[in-house]
């Protein structure tokens, strides 16, 4: 037995309309699944949203009301659309192309403009267009105990671990109603049992860098058993806010992992006590050199070579990064032949316009672009590349997944360098 308030009561009879009635129904669906006995009241959402590959089953002349009905409101009928609830505030997510230059993605007229369409559509229901997987940079900052709903893995872990927030890893369809409703099921990370860390990991190596913090989030997820809530504890340097996003991007990309305790760093990890609750862990985990270099050598195909795609941000780059890039590439050329793609949100591009950045890179040769990455592309998108280098541990393993050519990992100055000279030279440090 679910217990409603009268409002959610009302939402259920269509006091709020057909359109709200339909995203609480399915709330109600997902509720008895997941075993919830109330809801929780939503203040933010990241919707992944537009004219996404998960839709291409739908012929091109199909009304986006018909879609959004069955794909994400799961009716027969075509509903009209609404709002989105006026408690949430709600942008979108990564979309499957940049919003202006479809031609550098080497995506089709047809599918770029089908895209703005239904952006058109969402921004029309209350929906902020952000197409960003970093939405804590742009303003979307949720503070602890705030419950959110994200479709993006990394932005899930970073909001419960980094910022104490309450949100769990949702699909679309779950995140569209909450959003519309104001309202998603209390189970998993809203319950603060359920946060309390249960597996220890003691930090054999230290992580220095960005790219340290990467592929340490990449170990940690392989070896953390299936529905654990990892604590780390280790002699390290504070990371900062954009190491700790690759850490939660890649963590996310090996487990199932919605939250990481960090000893010392998180919130709710003031002290190791503080993060375990009380209670002893279940399990300890020591990750040392070795499981560094095996999740290098799962990342990063063996040697040297030619490149002729080359990708950086995943997730989203920040501001001051594309003032590194800018500092880094400046008055050099990118070798012809070959892409060097800089990704980052529309925000993040305009105030890095404003200080010349983008022009900076782009004179290299380069290409800033927003609001997706080649694994939301998909092979469309990279399909004519002949061998790839790319910096995120997440970007790196989805993209094995959708090529057969040659994909090299490492840091993001590693990948400018293989753009400039068109080649990858492995290094010592290389698993």
């Amino acid at each position: 037995m679910i217990n409603l308030t009268e409002y959610e009561l009302g939402m259920l009879d269509g006091k709020q309309g057909a359109f709200c009635r339909a995203a609480m129904r399915f709330n109600m669906r997902y509720a008895e699944a997941v075993d919830a006995k109330e809801f929780v009241e939503v203040s933010r959402a990241t919707l992944f949203i537009g004219a996404q590959r998960y839709l291409d089953c739908y012929p091109a002349d199909v009304d986006y009301d018909k879609i959004f009905s069955e794909f994400y409101l799961c009716v027969d009928e075509s509903i009209p659309f609404g709002k989105t609830a006026s408690c949430c505030k709600t942008q979108t997510c990564g979309a499957a192309c940049d919003y202006s230059d479809y031609k550098r993605n080497h995506l089709s007229r047809e599918f770029h403009e089908r895209n703005k369409r239904f952006l058109a559509y969402t921004r029309d229901m209350g929906v902020s267009v952000v197409d960003s997987c970093t939405p804590y940079y742009v303003g979307w900052v949720p503070l602890m105990g705030e419950v959110f709903v994200s479709t993006e893995s990394s932005n899930v872990v970073i909001s419960n671990s980094v910022f104490g927030a309450r949100g769990n890893s949702d699909g679309v369809e779950a995140a569209v109603c909450a959003a519309i409703t104001g309202r998603t099921p209390k189970y998993g990370m809203h319950i603060t049992e359920n946060r309390y860390a249960t597996s220890l990991i003691y930090l054999k190596t230290k992580p220095e860098t960005q790219s340290d913090w990467d592929v340490l989030g990449h170990a940690a997820g392989r070896l953390l058993p299936k529905n654990e809530v990892p604590v780390i504890v280790g002699d390290f340097r504070q990371p900062d806010i954009d190491s700790l996003r690759q850490f939660s991007a890649s963590i996310a990309t090996t487990s199932a992992a919605e939250i990481c305790h960090i000893a010392g760093l998180t919130p709710e990890a003031r002290t190791l006590e503080m993060a375990l609750g009380g209670r002893a862990p279940k399990y300890e985990i020591e990750l040392g050199d070795a499981d560094i270099k095996e999740s290098l050598k799962m990342l990063c195909d063996p040697g040297s070579g030619p490149v002729d795609y080359v990708s950086v941000g995943c997730p989203h780059l920040s501001l001051h990064e594309l003032k590194d890039i800018a500092e880094y590439i400046k008055n050099k050329k990118i070798i012809s032949g070959v892409e060097l793609l800089v990704w980052t949100d529309f925000g993040t591009k305009a105030t890095a316009d404003l200080n010349r950045y983008i022009q900076i890179i782009e004179e290299t040769g380069a290409f800033v672009l927003t609001g997706s990455c080649p694994a939301l592309l998909r092979r469309e998108g990279h399909g004519h590349a002949k061998a790839m280098a790319i910096y995120g541990a997440k970007q790196a393993s989805a993209i094995r997944n959708q090529t057969d050519v040659p994909v090299y990992y490492g840091s993001l100055r590693r990948c400018i360098d293989a753009a400039l000279t068109g080649y990858w030279e492995a290094q010592n440090g290389d698993a």
